[in-house]
């Protein structure tokens, strides 16, 4: 059994997939990108602003899922430059590590290219 999870507060689906979706206990949420929900644009600026705005779109559908970034269990990073590694890292730790927080388990990868150029695209998968 599967549901599926939406939110304003995260940028719609432009094809045939989800948002998230909730089954057997875990959420499998699709890679986000720099959207603006709101304008539908890439935010301005470079990889700290971009994966800021694809961090708060996580937590956008984390919340409409009902979960939060304490419970996100596996990310997969993209970026399109392995040398935005570092600054991407640092603005990823802000979110997902702290005194109270176990980081996830994650994987980050160098890719060709990424929907509308996005600088990363991450996907999570969270328990609920």
């Amino acid at each position: 059994m599967k549901e599926q999870v939406r939110t304003d507060g995260a940028p719609q689906a432009i094809g045939p997939y989800s948002q998230a979706i909730k089954s057997a206990g875990l959420l499998f949420a699709s890679g986000q990108i720099a959207l603006d929900p709101k304008t539908g644009s890439i935010v301005a600026g470079g990889i700290v602003e971009q994966t800021e705005q694809v961090l708060k779109n996580i937590s956008a559908v984390l919340s409409a899922a009902g979960t939060s970034s304490e419970k996100v269990v596996k990310t997969t990073v993209f970026l399109k430059d392995m040398n935005d590694f570092a600054k991407m890292n640092e603005t990823y730790a802000r979110f997902f590590s702290g005194s109270d927080k176990i980081p996830p388990a994650r994987s980050t990868v160098e890719v060709a290219r990424l929907p509308k150029d996005s600088l990363v695209e991450i996907e999570v998968v969270a328990l609920l």
